[in-house]
């Protein structure tokens, strides 16, 4: 697996600016939408739970949960991004992750910021 294969993140062209800072440089908030986020759930299947056992008791990273954990934090950030989206905001402000167990068969990661609308000064 190559470098490209652990990144994340915002895609270049997208109409909506995610940053997790509180402004953006040169811009101007000219409207505060409010809160959204992007939400998902993914399970564990029992190959991964061995493998991530086994490499525990060695040591070591564990790339496959590594590459889920970034797959499923983009599908959160793309759905953050849809719903800020649809309610005409153009940037989102103070984004953040939140990542929990979902009742010892997933994880739940939570992409989360203040939806705006901001303009260059």
């Amino acid at each position: 697996m190559g470098i490209e294969d652990y990144g994340g993140g915002q895609a270049a062209q997208s109409d909506v600016l995610v940053v997790t800072t509180n402004d953006v440089p040169g811009h101007r908030v000219t409207q505060v939408i409010g809160e959204v986020f992007g939400l998902t759930v993914r399970s564990r299947h029992l190959g991964s739970q061995i493998g991530a056992g086994l490499k525990s008791m060695i040591g070591g990273e564990l790339k496959g949960l590594t590459k889920t954990l970034v797959e499923t934090r983009n599908q959160a950030m793309e759905r953050l991004v849809e719903q800020a989206r649809a309610r005409g905001a153009n940037a989102v402000l103070m984004m953040r992750f939140d990542v929990t167990e979902a009742a010892d068969v997933g994880t739940e990661v939570c992409a989360y910021g203040t939806a705006a609308v901001i303009s260059r000064t």
